[in-house]
């Protein structure tokens, strides 16, 4: 057996998992994917990053935490590389490691499986950490190119949230009135 067959087997044997993990148990499913994990034949961190979603989707953020950090470590390609960061910085997220979320987050690279997404959640994360003007314009700044109309009106709407208000020219000099004797 090639070892792109067996990649191809086992990314067949991990979609299927995740097609039927509602139905699954959860410590079943998380067994599972221990299981294709182990037995994944490639170099990459695609094994951890699919265990890390599988504890995550599960409930036990902490586990999956050291998965993506190893699969981090491991390397990814671009695709799952994008959907990491979103899934980590969700987790950090719900962990109240705002800080870590929020960098995370900034730092997601931009991939077509992603979209907007990591924009969203980062909304959310700034929102979380009370920064509140960040998050709306993030949200909104995300959604801009979606809109079919006034996409330069929510631009500046957005922008103004968290830009410092324009100089303002000085009144000119009024001369003092001559106080009556």
């Amino acid at each position: 057996m090639s070892l792109e067959w067996e990649t191809a087997a086992w990314s067949a044997a991990v979609a299927e998992l995740w097609d039927r993990v509602d139905e699954t148990p959860a410590e079943d499913a998380i067994a599972a994917m221990r299981a294709l994990a182990g037995a994944y034949p490639g170099v990459d961190g695609r094994a951890a990053f699919e265990l890390a979603g599988m504890l995550d989707a599960q409930g036990r953020e902490r586990e999956a935490e050291r998965e993506y950090e190893r699969a981090l470590a491991l390397g990814l390609d671009a695709e799952r590389h994008a959907q990491l960061a979103v899934q980590y910085g969700s987790t950090l997220r719900n962990a109240g490691r705002l800080d870590e979320a929020i960098a995370v987050l900034e730092a997601a690279p931009e991939h077509p499986s992603t979209g907007a997404t990591p924009r969203a959640f980062l909304a959310l994360a700034l929102h979380s950490a009370g920064r509140h003007d960040e998050a709306l314009r993030i949200a909104l700044e995300a959604l801009g190119p979606s809109l079919p109309r006034y996409n330069r009106s929510v631009r500046a709407y957005a922008a103004a949230l968290t830009d410092p208000p324009p100089a303002t020219e000085p009144e000119p000099a009024t001369p003092l009135e001559p106080e009556p004797r």
